[in-house]
């Protein structure tokens, strides 16, 4: 007879737990509504080009790259209109690893946009991403690093941490507080039996992050880890 209370207690525990699983999974659809959410495909709208084509969630056309060359020091993330957004340009010192620098618009024509809190000027870059190395740091998670304007040395100056693994497009990107603004998952298919690969993925922009810079990212982490 002792039994059976023991199997009561197992049972309620199993049910509290299946309840805890079902409010977390609630609260994670909740979080994910409130985020923008966008399709990128790794292919360029031009033939001969290779580049990004990136949709929103009504299937409309919102940024787009066209890159002629394989790995160009200069990027470009575009509008659906084909206005530049931010350029990412390539920096190297000495033989060490490649910096790179973000501006809004083009380079070396700058227009005045709505300023982010990473920088002062529209004419100075926005910030700084380098590829982490973990030969000199510990934590073998981390992907890149995002500083403050043009500074690349000091750990105060991180901004943002990307984190996971961009090669099977599960990345997370975290802000100084740890909280997650963006993250970049594989883009699971409504049918069974079909898979996308990494060639097609989804990024989820949490409020109050910029989708635009959270897609330059994204194409930083391509240029590192493609």
């Amino acid at each position: 007879m002792r039994v059976f209370p023991s199997l009561k207690s197992l049972s309620r525990e199993v049910h509290q737990h299946e309840e805890q699983e079902r409010e977390l999974d609630e609260e994670k659809n909740k979080a994910e509504k409130l985020c923008t959410s966008l399709t990128v495909w790794r292919k360029s709208l031009v033939m001969s080009c290779k580049g990004f084509t990136v949709i929103d969630s009504d299937g409309n056309l919102v940024y787009r790259v066209d890159n002629y060359i394989g790995r160009p020091n200069e990027v470009t993330l575009m509008d659906a209109s084909g206005k530049s957004i931010l350029t990412m340009c390539r920096r190297r010192k000495l033989g060490l690893l490649d910096s790179w620098f973000v501006y809004e618009g083009e380079v070396g024509n700058m227009r005045t946009r709505t300023r982010t809190r990473l920088s002062k000027s529209s004419e100075s870059p926005i910030c700084c991403v380098r590829k982490h190395v973990s030969i000199l740091h510990g934590n073998t998670n981390v992907q890149a690093y995002v500083y403050r304007g043009v500074s690349h040395s000091d750990k105060r100056c991180v901004a943002f941490t990307i984190e996971g693994s961009y090669a099977h497009r599960t990345c997370k990107v975290l802000d100084e507080c740890r909280r997650v603004v963006a993250e970049i998952k594989r883009k699971e298919p409504n049918t069974k039996n079909v898979s996308f690969g990494i060639g097609i993925f989804q990024l989820f922009v949490h409020p109050g992050f910029d989708p635009a810079f959270a897609m330059a990212l994204v194409l930083l982490l391509d240029q590192m880890f493609s």
